[in-house]
């Protein structure tokens, strides 16, 4: 593999394991969950119930083997950025979109069904005419180091795994202004942007409004 894997500057990219869960849960707490701008916008903590709600997938999800941590060798080997990543097919799109409605009412419940519901409208599926994708859920670096390249890194890195598992396609939904920036400056394409000024109640009323920049979700995928 290339240097987005190993030691590089100080920083080790490598595969996630099991045993790195509880200390990745944590590292999402306090660098994931409080800036995800559709999780900021909501007011709420997200993580108890997001947690809850996808705990045993993120384990399913390592356990595919394409799921990334990157650790700072200088500090103990703190974690410093993760990559949650899995194998997508497209009935996961409708699954998902089922999942959400079936949540309490509330805020959790609208940010949930509506990255799903983005989500169908994109359809990499049909829009690529693939069958399985490799879709990059989580991707989150510690707030300290963000700028230095260790996103961009850990996309490279996921990208690598795409290829050599015989991954068509890689895909993700960036609810992020910065995150939709560094992927689309790798290659990858907007095949589905919604802006969240356009998703309202019945009332008129906006459901979602995260800070600028945050004006767009987007679903990006690129040919692997």
């Amino acid at each position: 593999m290339s240097t987005n894997f190993g030691l590089k500057d100080g920083v080790l990219v490598r595969f996630m394991t099991l045993e790195d869960y509880e200390n990745v849960k944590d590292f999402l707490g306090e660098h994931f969950y409080n800036a995800e701008p559709l999780c900021v916008a909501t007011g709420v903590d997200c993580r108890p119930p997001f947690e809850q709600i996808f705990g045993d997938y993120h384990i399913w999800l390592i356990e595919q083997g394409t799921c990334l941590i990157a650790l700072d060798t200088n500090d103990a080997e703190r974690i410093v950025g993760v990559v949650l990543a899995g194998p997508g097919v497209e009935s996961h799109l409708e699954e998902g979109r089922m999942k959400a409605e079936k949540l309490a009412a509330g805020r959790l419940r609208d940010i949930y069904t509506f990255q799903t519901d983005v989500e169908c409208k994109g359809n990499v599926f049909k829009h690529y005419g693939v069958s399985e994708i490799l879709y990059s859920h989580v991707t989150t670096v510690d707030t300290a180091k963000r700028g230095k390249g260790i996103g961009t890194r850990l996309a490279a890195a996921l990208m690598e795994v795409g290829r050599l598992k015989g991954y068509p396609l890689m895909s993700a939904t960036c609810s992020s202004f910065y995150s939709a920036r560094q992927k689309l400056a790798m290659g990858m394409e907007c095949i589905y942007a919604e802006a969240y000024a356009d998703h309202k109640y019945a009332n008129g009323e906006v459901v979602i409004q995260p800070a600028a920049p945050h004006t767009h979700i987007r679903v990006l995928a690129i040919k692997l």
